[in-house]
């Protein structure tokens, strides 16, 4: 096994095919010679019968026991006869011959026990010979009739090696036409090999199947698919160091400033509290933005969602409202909600829904003013956040949900990713998310299926 694993896959399949068409050649000359010689010995035993018949046709009444035939000369002008081939003789049926071929017939020994036919041998000869013995039509006389089994077989061999011998000497040729045909079509895999190995690791470029057997174009095909995925995991792993280095350079410096700030006010308590509540909201914001990326780079690597179920969005809202009531108390705003359709199920994961609605109304309550109202609507095929704010410049209306965008002017501290993280929830789960300004005044925040 490790031996075939170290050889070339052309080796291989040469090898397999010599094996194959050694094997075939041996059945089938095996099968060939089985069939001949049964065939060889079936029209023998017949032509045997109809010479014996002959014989039994001819007057022997007046034939003496000193009755011979001239023998066969060995060669002809312009042939061959083999003595093997046929001879006879003929008895009385107290064993006397009374006439033979004058070759082989002489040696007939009289061994009659029935007609039909018997294997033996001639006198003074260790061959077998075939012998069809038959009794003449006034059964005074026995007719035998032989023929040397060794005739038999080299007829035999002869017709097998005229068919045989052909396919055994293009055997050679075949095998060289199959190594050229191999090298031929594994041609474009040795040049997908070779693009494999110079390939760059960040290249996103497919591969080429052009000329790629049918058999390896699917290893192609998820070849260029998981250079496409590892090329995006590459993208968002390097986006996402490049953010977070971006993002967390002013809350660190700004903690680190805070930092240096408490060490040098020991003597000022005032200025020390100060330093220290501005530390604290310092971790606190960087705290959110390491979650908001971790949480964002986890989104961004999510193709299917798993642990998916069927949720009521009536229920998640209400749920979201009843989290974020206190703290919109605290910041002095009202959160209403209304369900103008009931009875509204979506399939999904319910931890990200839930996240997604918590950052419409914690985005809505951090940037609204003081006595506003935030509006949470369920219709039929959408939910909605609104305010009644002053809303969003139209000039930055269309930059509103990209990654750490923010509106300038702001004077509350985030990281820009809270509505990004929104829109890429709902991505997921086959749904739209759209913000803008309300018609009748303020922002307005809305997920659509």
């Amino acid at each position: 096994m490790k031996l075939t694993q170290r050889l070339s896959l052309r080796v291989r399949l040469t090898l397999i095919f010599l094996i194959l068409a050694s094997a075939t050649w041996a059945v089938s000359s095996f099968v060939a010679w089985k069939q001949t010689t049964d065939n060889v010995d079936e029209l023998f035993d017949t032509q045997l019968m109809l010479f014996a018949k002959r014989l039994s046709t001819l007057d022997i009444s007046d034939v003496t026991t000193s009755s011979t035939m001239a023998r066969t000369p060995k060669k002809l002008k312009h042939g061959h006869i083999d003595d093997d081939a046929l001879t006879f003789a003929i008895f009385t049926t107290d064993g006397k011959m009374v006439l033979h071929d004058g070759d082989n017939g002489q040696d007939i020994p009289y061994s009659y026990s029935r007609e039909g036919f018997a294997d033996g041998q001639l006198k003074g000869d260790n061959d077998s010979w075939r012998f069809l013995w038959l009794n003449s039509a006034d059964g005074k006389y026995r007719i035998v009739v032989g023929q040397e089994w060794e005739y038999r077989e080299d007829m035999a061999l002869s017709i097998v090696t005229a068919q045989l011998t052909p396919w055994l000497i293009a055997l050679p040729l075949m095998l060289l036409i199959l190594v050229v045909m191999l090298s031929r079509e594994l041609r474009p895999l040795k040049k997908l090999a070779q693009a494999l190995r110079w390939r760059s690791p960040e290249s996103e470029e497919p591969l080429d199947p052009k000329g790629v057997p049918s058999e390896v174009r699917p290893l192609v095909e998820s070849l260029n698919q998981l250079f496409t995925r590892t090329h995006s995991m590459m993208v968002r792993e390097r986006r996402f160091t490049s953010d977070a280095a971006h993002e967390l350079r002013s809350p660190l410096t700004a903690l680190k400033v805070q930092t240096e700030v408490v060490q040098l006010s020991d003597d000022d308590p005032q200025t020390r509290e100060k330093a220290l509540v501005q530390l604290h909201a310092g971790i606190e914001r960087a705290t959110r933005l390491v979650d908001q990326l971790l949480t964002l780079s986890r989104l961004d690597s999510l193709d299917n969602l798993q642990d998916m179920a069927e949720i009521s969005l009536e229920e998640l809202l209400q749920s979201a409202v009843m989290d974020i009531y206190h703290p919109a108390q605290q910041a002095h705003i009202d959160v209403r909600l209304q369900i103008n359709a009931h009875d509204i199920t979506r399939t999904g994961q319910p931890l990200l829904l839930s996240l997604m609605v918590r950052n419409l109304l914690d985005n809505a309550i951090r940037y609204s003013p003081q006595g506003s109202i935030v509006e949470v609507t369920l219709n039929t095929r959408n939910f909605s956040v609104k305010d009644n704010g002053p809303g969003v410049a139209p000039e930055v209306l269309t930059h509103i949900g990209e990654r750490f965008y923010r509106p300038p002017g702001q004077s509350v501290t985030g990281s820009g990713l809270g509505l990004s993280i929104v829109r890429r929830i709902a991505t997921l789960h086959g749904m739209s998310a759209s913000f803008g300004n309300a018609p009748e005044g303020g922002f307005e925040a809305k997920v659509s299926w």
